[in-house]
């Protein structure tokens, strides 16, 4: 029985639109990979440099993202903030947030000063951490923004003791008036405050990339090979 292929126009345009869709996303994922695989190679360069001590004559060219940092200054315990739907090792917490003055200057500093659990009994209800008195140093990591949760609806005004789903430093200095950098640094010197500072790795997901750009690619082969397989048909004697 002779076997034939029959060209149709509809699959065929269904099938380049899903080869396209399945090759466009999948060079996309490819690139994110290799956005985060750079972003470790950063990560590890600068975490080797010497702390940098942040003061109002420090060049801005040496405020990059992922250098250690070290600060002296005062935090202002009045404002407090809490980041919310931070878990940490499948426990449900909040980062806590401060604004710090540095020593001499005008300048302010927002730290992240580590984890804490939530209140299992009063969700609503945040931490009272302990705040070091006077002027303190204190040693972090330098980043541009943190890690951003799904937000529904518009951002509240922050205010002290906000509970927030993400924060930005531009709209804080522009709601209290203080003059802050416009980074974060998440602390990693220890007090004895009874927060965790196991910050998470900024560069992993690599890999997982990888695997949905993976993904992508075998869509656009199975949409290509379903074309082919359905187009032949067995003729009539």
């Amino acid at each position: 029985m002779p076997i034939s292929f029959r060209f149709r126009l509809i699959p065929f345009i269904a099938c380049l639109l899903l080869i396209s869709l399945g090759i466009a996303l999948a060079q996309w994922q490819t690139h994110r990979a290799e956005e985060k695989e750079m972003l470790a190679v950063q990560l590890t360069a600068r975490q080797h440099l010497p702390a940098l001590s942040l003061n109002a004559q420090t060049p801005p060219e040496q405020l990059l993202a992922f250098r250690k940092l070290q600060l002296n200054g005062q935090l202002i315990r009045e404002w407090p903030l809490y980041l919310d739907n931070r878990p940490l090792q499948g426990k449900a917490g909040v980062y806590v947030l401060m604004p710090l003055k540095l020593a001499g200057s005008s300048k302010y500093v927002l730290v992240a000063r580590g984890w804490h659990p939530r209140n299992a009994r009063d969700r609503m209800q945040m931490p009272v951490v302990p705040v070091p008195a006077g002027q303190i140093v204190i040693e972090g990591m330098m980043r541009d923004k943190l890690d951003r949760v799904m937000q529904l609806g518009q951002a509240e005004t922050v205010k002290p003791g906000s509970l927030l789903q993400n924060v930005d430093v531009a709209a804080l200095a522009k709601q209290t008036g203080w003059d802050f950098y416009p980074f974060v640094v998440e602390q990693t010197s220890a007090f004895d405050d009874g927060l965790s500072r196991d910050w998470p790795m900024p560069s992993a997901g690599a890999d997982k990339h990888r695997g949905y750009a993976f993904q992508w690619y075998a869509l656009a082969l199975m949409a290509f090979l379903f074309f082919v397989v359905t187009g032949f048909r067995r003729g009539k004697n």
